[in-house]
């Protein structure tokens, strides 16, 4: 007797929880550390005190809610992902571009904020890290530059994915302010089938993102920036990558 294939919500679930595992594997160490007491008591403000928001959606309040995140499995839910279009279809119709996206955003909200290890490799070793992790997603990656945009290179890291590895650079502004460009395979999409390069919008709390799939690969830069002002700098990654193969 034929057994139906598992609806694609389910689907879904699988592979996040799935993601979740390897990141909880990876990052062991950092998932056991404590809280620190000022976030915690933040968060508790939050509930009650509506004029509070501002400062609990602040990257020092996003990240410890990430964490928490991580503990509760809350990863497994995606009804707060708001892309261009309806998420709920895009999640049927492109399962692998709902997962990709949500996985840069919550990428960047547990490493932006981070002070004292933002990245595995720092930008001073920068031709290392470009063949590290090209070697890593078997693929020649190209660093975008971002000075004329007023970003310098923090540097990046490897993460684990649904498809494989994916790699994570992070840019800083002199303000401090930091974008994170998440890239890795991305296959089994429309928009990967089809050629398609489009940008597409979405939001995940405080993190907004636009990303693209280019030859099989996808792309996704991430910030807590005004939609047009990521717009800009996402044409400047995507035209770059895109004159160098990247």
């Amino acid at each position: 007797m034929h057994t139906p294939p598992p609806p694609p919500a389910d689907a879904d679930l699988h592979a996040w929880q799935a993601q979740r595992d390897a990141l909880r594997r990876l990052h062991r160490e950092v998932l056991d550390e404590p809280v620190p007491a000022a976030l915690l008591q933040a968060a508790g403000q939050v509930p009650g005190r509506r004029t509070a928001e501002g400062r609990w959606l602040r990257w020092g309040g996003m990240a410890a809610a990430v964490a928490i995140a991580f503990g509760a499995g809350w990863m497994g839910n995606s009804h707060w992902l708001r892309a261009t279009g309806d998420p709920a279809r895009l999640a049927r119709s492109a399962p692998g571009a709902f997962e990709f996206v949500h996985a840069a955003a919550v990428a960047h909200a547990v490493y932006a904020p981070e002070k004292r290890h933002p990245v595995e490799v720092a930008a001073a070793e920068q031709q290392h890290l470009i063949q590290w992790l090209s070697k890593r997603l078997d693929r020649p990656l190209k660093l975008p530059d971002l000075s004329a945009q007023g970003y310098t290179l923090v540097g990046g890291r490897l993460l684990p994915g649904s498809q494989g590895p994916r790699a994570q650079f992070m840019f800083e502004r002199a303000d401090g302010e930091r974008v994170t460009l998440y890239v890795g395979s991305l296959a089994d999409t429309t928009a990967s089938a089809s050629g398609e390069t489009a940008f597409r919008f979405a939001t995940e709390g405080p993190v907004a993102s636009f990303y693209w799939v280019d030859r099989g690969f996808g792309y996704a830069l991430a910030g807590a920036l005004p939609r047009d002002a990521l717009l800009g700098l996402a044409t400047a990654v995507y035209r770059q990558l895109d004159r160098g193969g990247g």
